[in-house]
């Protein structure tokens, strides 16, 4: 389970240090992928599969389900960690989260998400509720 929230940054080559807790869960190798929220989502190599299983059981004769599909699936990559513990993000997905240096990177249960902290740290972040409506919006699930 990943848990966290840790500041950090990208380098000149596009290289991001995974935080060591985190590292040591991945394994060595991982999956970074477009997010749903202008983030990326770094997966475990265990995790990714049971991410593509239940996606493979999606109608893909809805319209919604080919692009999500497509959002996740065409932008992944598996990554290799270096003796650093550095793994390289493409152009494309740090151009899609926003990255320009300074990231944050928080354990969102079976993923990690990547931001870059001015997308977080942006007025109009609407991914984060405040104590009242998150609460409310629970009430659905029973929770």
């Amino acid at each position: 389970m990943f848990m966290g929230t840790y500041y950090n940054s990208i380098d000149a080559k596009n290289r991001m240090i995974v935080p060591s807790k985190h590292r040591d869960q991945l394994g060595g190798k991982c999956v970074i992928t477009k997010g749903l929220d202008k983030c990326l989502y770094i997966y475990s190599l265990p995790d990714w599969e049971k991410q593509l299983e239940k996606i493979a059981v999606l109608p893909e004769s809805d319209p919604k389900v080919r692009g999500y599909i497509r959002h996740v699936c065409a932008n992944a990559l598996e990554c290799d960690f270096d003796k650093q513990g550095r793994i390289v993000i493409p152009a494309e997905l740090k151009e899609y989260a926003g990255i320009d240096k300074e990231l944050v990177t928080m354990g969102a249960m079976k993923k990690i998400e990547v931001w870059g902290k001015e997308v977080w740290d942006a007025p109009d972040n609407d991914t984060k509720m405040d104590a009242d409506e998150f609460a409310e919006s629970l009430t659905q699930y029973n929770f």
